[in-house]
C-alpha cells in the first residue's frame, strides 16, 4: 500500500474541485497539492448526467468561475457546454496534471499528533493511503451512485422500463411511447420539453405543484457588452448585474412573499392562458424560495404543455400497475415507460467516514462556522454552494477563504487550525445546518447534518454579500479560529 503526502487535498475533480486547485496554484503557489476523484472523468454533476435537455438552472455568468468569462451566447447553457468550460479551465491552468483518477476516498483520519489527514482511497479494488496537513472537500452533496427513490407499491408489476434520470441509459428508445415523469423539480421540469416531441405522449406527475419561472436562454445585456468591451470586463459587469438581479428578487420572496408569489403565479397564467387549471398545478402551498425555484428557457414547458404533448397531473400514487400508475383519486395514467425524476440522496462530505485519531466523527454533534469549517476538527473546510443562487458564487468565495487561511497559517508557522467554541458560545441555542429550506432532499438528512448556532460565526448564512465581506475581507484571526 502505497503512501503519498500533499501541503492540501482537494477531494472532488468536478466544478467545485477544478476551481479550487485554480484558486491554491495562483494564490499559494508553495503549496503542493493533489485532487482525488472518484470517477474516471473530471466534471462531477456535469459527466455523470446524460438525460436529454440537462442543462444548468443558473445563469452561466454566475454559475461560471469569477476568473474565467463564459464565452457562449447562451447563459442557460447545456450539460456538454458546460463540461466543455470545466475541462476547458482544468487544461488552462494545467490542474488537470494533479488529478488522481478512480480514486475513491473512503476513510480521512486526523492525527492530532501528527498534525495531518490519512485518507484511504478505493483505487479500482487498490488501496491507496495519501496524507496531507489540509483537506479541502469539494466532493458535492449527493450520492452519485444512487438516487433518491421512494418505495413504490407493485413497483414490480409494471411491464414497462422504469429509469432515474440519474442512470439514463444511453441507448433508451423512448420514440412514439407514452411516458410517465414522476416529479416537478429542476430534472423534471427539463425532460418533459426535451422529450415532447418524440414521446407519443408525455406526463409530469407531480404530488404538490413547485414554482416555475421563465427566462430566455441568451443574455441580451451580456452580448452585447462582449461586442464593445474587453472579454474579462464585460464578463465582469454581467456577472455583477445577475448577482444584484438574483439577490433583490430572493430578498423580495422574504420581505414580500404574498407578492412575489403573486407575480410568479401570473407569469405561469399567461404563458398557458385562462384555460388551463394554474391554481391545482403551478400554485405551491408554500412561499417561493422556502423550497428551490425552478427555472425553463424559453418556455420551453410552458409550450409542451400548450402544444398537447405534454401534460401535467398533480396527485398521490396509489401503486404501479402493469401498464403505468393508479393515482389516489382513481384515475388511471397509462404509460409504456416511467421515470423517477424524485431526487438525490443527500451525503455529508462525499459519504466518507472520518475519524479524529482513530475515533468515529458524527457530524450532527458539531457546529458549522460560517457553513465551511466545523467546530472541534482542524484542517479541513468542505463546499456547500447556494440553496438560493448560483453554486459557484459560494464555491469561488469559500475557495478565496481557503487560500487566506492557509496563507495566514504561514504567517503564524501554525500546523493546525481548529475552530472552537468559546464559554459563550456553549449555552447559544440549536438550530438545523438550514433552517429555512423545506426542500425533501435536505429534510431527510437535516439529523446527519451539522447545527448552526444563533449567532456568528456558528451560522450557515446563505447571502453572497455577506460572505463576500467575511470570506474575502474579515480578519481570520478572530479568536474562534485556533492555531497552532
Amino acid at each position: 500500500m502505497s503512501e503519498q503526502y500533499f501541503d492540501v487535498i482537494i477531494v472532488g475533480a468536478g466544478l467545485s474541485g477544478i476551481g479550487a486547485a485554480v484558486h491554491l496554484a495562483e494564490k499559494c503557489p508553495n503549496k503542493s497539492f493533489v485532487i482525488l476523484e472518484g470517477r474516471k472523468a473530471m466534471g462531477g454533476t456535469w459527466d455523470l448526467f446524460r438525460y436529454p435537455g440537462i442543462r444548468s438552472d443558473s445563469d452561466m455568468h454566475t454559475l461560471g468561475y469569477k476568473f474565467k468569462p463564459w464565452r457562449e451566447a447562451k447563459a442557460i447553457a447545456d450539460g456538454p457546454s458546460i463540461l466543455r468550460y470545466i475541462q476547458e479551465t482544468a487544461v488552462e491552468h494545467n490542474i488537470d496534471q494533479h488529478i488522481r483518477y478512480s480514486h475513491m476516498v473512503t476513510a480521512a483520519d486526523w492525527s492530532n499528533t501528527d498534525q495531518q489527514w490519512t485518507l484511504t482511497a478505493d483505487n479500482n479494488g487498490t488501496p491507496v493511503v495519501i496524507k496531507g496537513n489540509f483537506l479541502f472537500m469539494c466532493a458535492g452533496y449527493y450520492n452519485y451512485e444512487q438516487g433518491y427513490t421512494p418505495e413504490f407499491t407493485g413497483r414490480d408489476r409494471f411491464q414497462g422500463e422504469i429509469i432515474h434520470p440519474q442512470h439514463w441509459p444511453e441507448t433508451l428508445d423512448y420514440r412514439d411511447k407514452k411516458v410517465v415523469v414522476i416529479g416537478s423539480g429542476a430534472t423534471a421540469v427539463t425532460l418533459i420539453p426535451a422529450m415532447a416531441e418524440q414521446t407519443a405522449h408525455i406526463t409530469m406527475l407531480q404530488r404538490s405543484p413547485t414554482y416555475i419561472v421563465s427566462m430566455a436562454d441568451e443574455d441580451k445585456v451580456a452580448n452585447m457588452l462582449r461586442r464593445f468591451l474587453p472579454e474579462k470586463l464585460a464578463y465582469r459587469i454581467t456577472r455583477w448585474k445577475n448577482i444584484v438581479y438574483s439577490q433583490f428578487s430572493y430578498n423580495m420572496t422574504r420581505w414580500r412573499p404574498r407578492m412575489m408569489k403573486r407575480f410568479m403565479i401570473n407569469g405561469v397564467k399567461e404563458e398557458l392562458g385562462p384555460e388551463f387549471d394554474v391554481k391545482k398545478h403551478f400554485t405551491p402551498d408554500y412561499n417561493p424560495w422556502d423550497q428551490r425555484v425552478c427555472l425553463v428557457p424559453n418556455s420551453d414547458l410552458f409550450l409542451a404543455l400548450k402544444s398537447g404533448k405534454a401534460s401535467v397531473v398533480t396527485d398521490h400514487i396509489e401503486s404501479f400497475t402493469e401498464n403505468g400508475i393508479l393515482l389516489k383519486s382513481g384515475e388511471t395514467l397509462n404509460a409504456d415507460m416511467i421515470i423517477t425524476a424524485t431526487g438525490l440522496n443527500v451525503t455529508v462530505l462525499g459519504g466518507t467516514k472520518f475519524s479524529i485519531d482513530g475515533r468515529a466523527i458524527d457530524f450532527s454533534d458539531h457546529y458549522t462556522y460560517r457553513g465551511v469549517m466545523l467546530s472541534d476538527i482542524p484542517n479541513i473546510v468542505s463546499v456547500f454552494g447556494y440553496t438560493n443562487a448560483s453554486w459557484t458564487l459560494r464555491a469561488d468565495l469559500i475557495s478565496e477563504f481557503v487560500c487566506r487561511l492557509l496563507n495566514l497559517m504561514d504567517q503564524k508557522k501554525a500546523k493546525q487550525c481548529t475552530p472552537r467554541l468559546q464559554p459563550a458560545d456553549k449555552e447559544m441555542s440549536q438550530r438545523p445546518w438550514f433552517d429555512d429550506f423545506s426542500s425533501g432532499y435536505i429534510q431527510r438528512v437535516l439529523h446527519q447534518l451539522p447545527k448552526q448556532g444563533d449567532h456568528e460565526p456558528w451560522t450557515n448564512p446563505q447571502n453572497y454579500s455577506h460572505d463576500k465581506r467575511v470570506f474575502l475581507r474579515q480578519s481570520l484571526d478572530d479568536g474562534v479560529l485556533n492555531f497552532e
